[in-house]
């Protein structure tokens, strides 16, 4: 693994509207991870999900979170889900059944926390869902596959409008590339690790977070809906099907050996089973 820093950080302070942020929580004692609903998704035919035609005509509702991990040497942000700009919309609605009833920077003001305040940043992968707030976070270390950041600013992605401009603060930010096929260690003790799983997108990535009461293993993409992780399904808009069929045997492996909580990210059984914000897991 080959790590390199891109430029200096374009450094922007972010305000809430309601006239700044708050005293920041203290950092914890020891590692934390809440969950936060940024977003759900609703639709009426779940095809593109599965390639093999299983999912054509069903339905589907998935959850889009984003997750805050709290360690004694910093903040991190993983995913960030969909425009928090939805939530002003009538019925906190935008086409194509995205609803927003939570806004992010609300949720973090509860910790006394400002976007400003989040040390790092970290995606796993660069897909509207889960990039849609990150350009909040252009003061933050932003830490990435190097695959998926050059996938977030291809020439496709730049054309994609309100899309891209929601993360296009990232390509000036600082910026922690993490190259070829090993972990990255965030805060280099192993509590949270960074895990390439590619296949959905080129630079896909799953978070392992070591918790006193057990390893969590944060999925993104890997698996959409519940069934999906049995079945091995591959849905039909993944860049690359042999590598996510790879990447699932490493998921699954990682999480054998680690016996970690597996939490499928869309699925709304496994945030739910989460302490509900604003409260830790520990």
């Amino acid at each position: 693994m080959k790590l390199r820093l891109l430029g200096p950080a374009a450094m922007a302070a972010v305000l809430f509207a309601a006239g700044g942020a708050l005293a920041a929580k203290a950092p914890p004692k020891g590692l934390e991870l809440y969950a936060m609903d940024c977003g759900r998704l609703t639709m009426e035919n779940a095809d593109g999900y599965a390639d093999d035609g299983s999912y054509k005509g069903r339905n589907a509702t998935m959850v889009v979170p984003c997750y805050l991990i709290r360690h004694p040497k910093g903040d991190l942000v993983w995913d960030t889900g969909v425009p928090q700009a939805i939530y002003d919309m009538p019925n906190h609605t935008a086409p194509g059944g995205i609803i927003v009833a939570h806004k992010l920077t609300d949720q973090l003001a509860q910790l006394g926390l400002a976007p400003a305040d989040i040390e790092y940043l970290s995606i796993s992968h660069s897909h509207f869902d889960h990039i849609g707030n990150a350009g909040l976070f252009a003061a933050s270390t932003w830490i990435v596959d190097a695959d998926e950041r050059a996938y977030a600013f291809r020439p496709g992605a730049r054309s994609s409008g309100q899309q891209f401009a929601a993360y296009s603060a990232l390509e000036n930010a600082k910026t922690v590339l993490i190259e070829g096929d090993a972990t990255y260690d965030v805060f280099g003790d192993r509590s949270v690790t960074i895990i390439q799983a590619p296949g959905h997108t080129p630079g896909h990535t799953v978070l392992l977070v070591r918790l006193k009461s057990g390893p969590v293993l944060l999925t993104g993409d890997m698996w959409h809906i519940a069934d999906s992780r049995a079945a091995r399904r591959v849905p039909r808009f993944n860049t690359n099907r042999d590598q996510t069929l790879k990447s699932m045997d490493l998921v699954e492996k990682i999480a054998a050996e680690t016996k970690a909580r597996v939490i499928l990210e869309h699925v709304p059984e496994d945030f739910d089973s989460l302490p509900k914000f604003p409260q830790p897991l520990r």
